[in-house]
């Protein structure tokens, strides 16, 4: 076995029969001499196992990871079953819909938290009070060095007292376990919807303005009470203006959750521009009838990244993206020709019907917002 006379001497690299019959403690305190590291004091915070101020402080450690745990079940929970669906605020259930979001970050932050402060409550209360003085030294670690790091740790498991405290091991690794599959239950589950379910009529392929039996799709404008119906007639826009219209039909009047949901869903809104008489207008091959007069209408999600493009220029004829000022030139069908975007914005076919008011000829003829890998025109983007 190798030994030095004086602590601040570097010892002899002892061989590896010598490594094999040093005990483990002997193993990690010639690691410390290896490392020119002098242990100065090592005073363990009970040096009597078992008494009352040491299972206080063991109960006090467990709390706080049973707390973690409990808040990382409580998490999954709201997560996978607390209503999250959109509810106006005049509809019963609004209140319970404007907890979602801070209930799953107040409970996910209590469990990563209440974690922290049990590790920290654990190292503050059994590991030992020690100080160390260490000579700084160059030069990658040799093999004696790289073995007797294994015993530092074991030396250091057993000087923090871990190995015997079945109570905290059982109550971190439930706490552990419960975060971790919090984590991936939130990365995993925005997986498990599948968009394509429907095939043609899956959510990524049609709008709310897809008209269902042959009923009529009517053009409205958001008065603020969903349940007021004002349809848009060609004489109600001064010629140069933009006004943003939702999807009506017949069949929702006085169906309170039916018209919620056409005002607030994401792919609803499109932009009804009436153009000056007279002005020059590019039609896209295949949309030469998409409009009614001076009246074109194109969706008001962007093919960017998804924003509102709810400005509109009448003197140039441009909308305008706020987001990353993508510009899109209303006389040539949508073309994006400033900015990030890469296609045009989609158009929506409008007529007038026989009492005079604007209503869709069909749906979008293409997806609306971003381009997508599986929608076929996604690699000819930015080319029409």
């Amino acid at each position: 076995m190798s030994t030095a006379t004086n602590p601040h001497e570097k010892p002899r690299t002892p061989t590896a029969a010598e490594l094999d019959e040093m005990t483990p403690d002997q193993v990690a305190t010639l690691a410390a001499n290896l490392d020119d590291v002098v242990v100065v004091k090592n005073t363990p915070k009970f040096p009597i196992s078992g008494t009352r101020a040491e299972r206080r402080a063991e109960r006090a450690v467990a709390t706080w990871f049973v707390i973690s745990a409990l808040s990382g079940l409580a998490f999954l929970g709201v997560y996978l079953f607390w209503p999250f669906e959109y509810v106006a605020p005049d509809q019963p259930g609004y209140f319970v819909y404007t907890l979602y979001t801070p209930l799953i970050g107040l409970l996910l932050g209590l469990a990563v938290l209440s974690l922290g402060v049990a590790v920290i409550t654990y190292v503050k209360k059994f590991f030992p009070d020690e100080v160390s003085v260490q000579q700084r030294h160059d030069g990658p670690s040799d093999e004696v060095a790289r073995r007797t790091v294994v015993a530092q740790l074991v030396k250091a498991g057993q000087d923090t007292t871990i190995a015997r405290r079945s109570l905290i091991k059982r109550s971190a690794g439930a706490a552990a376990g419960v975060l971790g599959l919090g984590v991936g239950v939130a990365a995993v589950a925005p997986l498990i919807h599948n968009p394509w379910k429907g095939r043609d009529d899956a959510d990524l392929w049609v709008t709310p303005w897809r008209s269902i039996n042959g009923e009529k799709v009517y053009l409205r404008r958001d008065t603020g009470d969903p349940s007021e119906i004002s349809l848009v007639r060609p004489e109600d826009q001064e010629a140069g203006s933009m006004e943003t219209v939702f999807p009506f039909r017949e069949s929702e009047r006085g169906d309170e959750e039916a018209l919620h949901a056409a005002l607030r869903r994401s792919d609803a809104p499109v932009m009804l521009i009436r153009l000056r008489p007279g002005t020059p207008v590019v039609h896209r091959e295949g949309q030469e009838d998409y409009h009614y007069g001076d009246f074109y209408a194109f969706s008001k999600i962007c093919t960017h990244l998804g924003c509102p493009t709810s400005l509109y220029e009448q003197q140039t004829q441009r909308i305008l993206c706020p987001c990353h000022q993508s510009q899109f030139l209303a006389t040539e069908y949508g073309k994006p020709i400033f900015g990030p975007a890469a296609r045009p914005l989609p158009q929506l076919p409008i007529t007038v019907d026989e009492d005079g008011y604007f209503i869709a000829r069909g749906d979008f003829n293409e997806p609306i917002g971003p381009g997508f890998w599986e929608w076929p025109g996604f690699w000819n983007r930015g080319r029409s």
